[in-house]
């Protein structure tokens, strides 16, 4: 009995020696973890379509795929490291003052790392399946390319430049979105509900903006299944490509991120009324009465 009783006190002690109380590892770890959840969901949607040959899901799947794989791993990291998964994300959060620069470096490194390891999950999960479909020719373009189930390539018909405006206006409109729902003092997502918001805007991006270039959004969501490509047999090719379309998705995320910060702040966020004052005009003014006192569409007035 006092055996057990001896277990039973270090056990929680021998726990709380494994604890992280170091805030950079903590948030480098959830980090990696949630960026690697919403990549092996998200290629492995992407995978499971290409080589099923439309037998086993069809583009919509993949919208779907990528945007409930993003609310799982806002689940996941969302209250230790905000769930990123991002470098745009990060990067802007950074020049809005949101996140410390220092912090940076250690997102993009957490980030990609993630995306590299979950690329290379898939890569073992579904090899044979791969390996079927191309007959183990590993190809980037053609009609059995498979490159495209680890990172973005752009359809034939557009230049480069049209890549980097739909790159540049998709990730604008993510991050948009993200201030809109962060607003705190606008219409934000009820709490506990961010996972389910921010998913539903990846899925809203993808159906309506994901056609020309696959909607990459993402600079660490692409160059790490890209470089794992690059050492898993398909070859340099991976960067050559589509005119040498790798650095597209790699650069004009970053732009698009803060240009459409930018807007929500300057159109929306930037004009918010002061608290105090109208708080002062509400209790001067019956047309300044919250919503949530009216009734019946009239405002209830004591004489």
């Amino acid at each position: 009995m006092e055996d057990v009783r001896i277990q039973d006190h270090m056990a929680p002690t021998e726990v709380f020696r494994l604890k992280i109380k170091n805030e950079c590892i903590r948030v480098a770890l959830a980090e990696t973890l949630c960026t690697f959840i919403m990549m092996v969901f998200g290629l492995g949607t992407v995978a499971q379509v290409v080589t099923g040959n439309g037998v086993f899901g069809e583009y919509f799947s993949i919208n779907v795929g990528f945007g409930l794989s993003v609310a799982m791993g806002v689940h996941v990291g969302g209250k230790v490291s905000g769930a990123h998964m991002n470098a745009a994300v990060s990067f802007t959060m950074c020049v809005f003052g949101r996140l410390r620069w220092k912090m940076f470096p250690l997102y993009v490194f957490a980030q990609f790392l993630g995306s590299f390891l979950a690329a290379g999950t898939i890569f073992l999960l579904y090899y044979d399946a791969i390996h079927h479909y191309c007959g183990g020719n590993f190809t980037v373009s053609g009609p059995k390319a498979t490159a495209g189930i680890f990172a973005t390539y752009p359809a034939p018909y557009i230049s480069i430049y049209t890549g980097f405006f739909d790159q540049v206006l998709g990730t604008a409109m993510l991050l948009l979105c993200l201030m809109a729902l962060a607003d705190q003092r606008n219409q934000p997502v009820m709490s506990g509900g961010e996972p389910v918001g921010v998913g539903l805007l990846v899925l809203l991006i993808g159906v309506s903006l994901g056609s020309n270039s696959g909607y990459a959004i993402n600079p660490t969501r692409d160059l790490g299944p890209r470089v794992f490509t690059l050492m898993a047999g398909w070859g340099m090719e991976v960067f050559r490509a589509g005119n040498g379309w790798w650095w597209v998705p790699l650069v004009a995320p970053f732009i698009g991120g803060v240009t459409g910060a930018l807007i929500y702040e300057a159109f929306v966020e930037l004009h918010h009324p002061d608290l105090k004052r109208t708080k002062t005009q509400s209790a001067e003014d019956p047309e300044c009465v919250p919503l949530e006192k009216c009734k019946n569409g009239s405002t209830e007035m004591s004489v």
